[in-house]
């Protein structure tokens, strides 16, 4: 079942693309990693995919009304604050806000999808705390927490592991992971490229707001396609749980 259909996409800042005629489609059971280097129009395509961004070409998910949409796609945008002193229940809790009527209390299915979602995210023990007085990295597993309580087939996460410690970063893929195992999709943009290698079932690179490589991780990180997109030299080792990718120097 396909989740996002991309077909010719274009977003531009002024008169020139940020996003050139990008077509990509996602489907049920896949963990896709959108890489490449800061500035190569990862965030805009994301967003053009959602309608949040004025685009060319078309998105499945753009043409949707907000409310169907948020049935269908949680997002995790990239700039991410907690602005006000609620409880961790509370902002996950939110994430339940496209399935209830106006002014409806959460029933018993919202509690059961909060409740799971906290203890996914490990922060069952967090329930009752201020989400303000969490430390940065905290407050970012609450708002991934948050869209996983909205429950929906399709998850799109902006740099959601930026900013948090290592076995966070690991946990947090896993969840990713797991979701692609129960049948539903993830599209996520991050730039540990030996952790997108092990927890995504496929890469899409872009590069200059073009996509240049999609594939599975073996095949799309090359010493080629590294020194074209990043220009990084890099020694790729292969192992059981993908390609580990080290970094060795820039090229100019």
């Amino acid at each position: 079942m396909t989740l996002l259909s991309l077909r010719n996409l274009t977003v531009r800042r002024g008169e020139c693309p940020v996003v050139d005629t990008a077509s990509l489609s996602i489907s049920a059971g896949e963990c896709v990693g959108l890489i490449g280097p800061n500035g190569a129009g990862k965030t805009s395509l994301l967003r053009g995919a959602l309608g949040l961004l004025p685009f060319e070409g078309t998105s499945n998910l753009a043409d949707l009304s907000a409310r169907d949409r948020a049935a269908r796609v949680a997002w995790l945008p990239q700039t991410r604050e907690i602005a006000w002193p609620m409880t961790v229940e509370r902002v996950v809790a939110l994430g339940r806000l496209p399935y209830l009527a106006r002014g409806a209390g959460l029933a018993g299915a919202d509690q059961d999808a909060v409740t799971a979602a906290l203890k996914r995210m490990g922060l069952t023990a967090f329930r009752t705390r201020r989400a303000t007085e969490l430390s940065g990295g905290e407050q970012a597993r609450v708002l991934i927490a948050r869209t996983l309580a909205q429950d929906t087939p399709l998850l799109m996460a902006d740099e959601p592991i930026a900013g948090l410690d290592p076995a966070a970063q690991i946990a947090t893929l896993q969840v990713f992971q797991s979701l692609a195992g129960e049948g539903r999709a993830v599209l996520t943009s991050l730039h540990d490229l030996s952790l997108a290698a092990r927890y995504c079932t496929r890469l899409v690179i872009i590069g200059s707001g073009r996509i240049v490589a999609d594939g599975a991780p073996r095949d799309v990180l090359t010493p080629r396609i590294l020194a074209d997109v990043f220009h990084l030299k890099a020694d790729i080792f292969a192992t059981p749980q993908g390609p580990v990718v080290i970094p060795l120097g820039v090229l100019t």
